[in-house]
């Protein structure tokens, strides 16, 4: 992969830095797509509850499967190819059975290389899933399960990795993205390697209706408004409004902890994503 920028010919290539990925055109796999309804912030009773969506392109959901579960069963990758509603992209798996699934594209897996899913220890590389219970320490890994069978819940990201720190047998200690410590279950499975299309993360959109394509309405600034649209807004001149940041409803931007002291799995975290240990009780 690489990125590419092109000669300014037009305003909008003058700061337009794409990413080059060297995926299938063809269509998906009919089988393991479907309709996907874009809600444009909308909840069930058409209230706008996530402000700035709506519009851009049409799009079909890929059915992916995050569980692995099918075992001891060989995959071949028959294509990489571009999701519109992830960073990564996805490889197709045609198992030796005739069963045809997606996966997330793991960085170095290329079409015509084999992955399977296993129990046991075996000698791996990146894309094979595995309990984390016998996966050696120190290895990067992704789409992680939270909880066993639950399907993968982290790392899911283009670029993104894990690391098993330790693993016994009654839990295995993970470092998040994020750079949480964290403990989660010995028998929770995880994919080899980094997710691919690392280098999602440098393009540059390079003009405002790029942006509308993705689904993205503009965004105006809290200080711009009037007093009576946000806490923010007013005054004469430009200002800053002279109150914390914080929401049109009053909610607190900056330095203001959001996680419930009550959630269960507080508990299962060792070191926080700020680098604070967590105090056992």
């Amino acid at each position: 992969m690489a990125l590419i920028e092109s000669r300014p010919l037009t305003p909008s290539q003058r700061f337009l830095i794409r990413n080059r990925q060297e995926v299938s055109t063809k269509r998906p796999e009919r089988a393991l797509t479907k309709s996907k309804h874009i809600k444009k912030g909308r909840n069930c009773y058409g209230r706008i509850t996530s402000r700035r969506r709506g519009g851009g392109h049409k799009r079909l959901y890929r059915q992916i499967d995050f569980r692995r579960d099918k075992l001891d069963i060989p995959a071949k990758v028959q294509a990489i190819e571009y999701d519109p509603n992830r960073s990564a992209n996805l490889a197709l798996l045609a198992y030796a059975d005739g069963e045809k699934r997606y996966i997330l594209a793991p960085r170095g897996v290329k079409v015509g290389d084999t992955l399977i899913s296993v129990n046991e220890r075996v000698e791996f590389s990146p894309g094979f899933s595995l309990p984390l219970a016998v996966i050696p320490p120190a290895t990067k890994i992704h789409a992680i399960e939270l909880h066993p069978g639950r399907g993968a819940q982290i790392a899911r990201s283009a670029g993104q990795s894990a690391q098993l720190v330790n693993v016994d047998e009654q839990r295995a200690t993970i470092k998040m993205p994020s750079g949480e410590i964290r403990y989660l279950s010995p028998a929770c499975r995880a994919t080899i390697g980094e997710v691919g299309n690392h280098e999602h993360q440098n393009q540059v959109l390079g003009k405002a209706g790029r942006n509308r394509w993705l689904g993205r309405r503009p965004r105006v600034r809290g200080v711009a408004m009037n007093p009576v649209d946000h806490p923010m807004g007013g005054g004469e001149g430009r200002t800053s409004g002279g109150g914390h940041p914080q929401s049109p409803w009053g909610q607190l931007s900056k330095g203001f902890p959001t996680r419930k002291r009550s959630n269960p799995s507080n508990s299962q975290i060792v070191v926080r994503r700020n680098g604070r240990k967590v105090k056992k009780r």
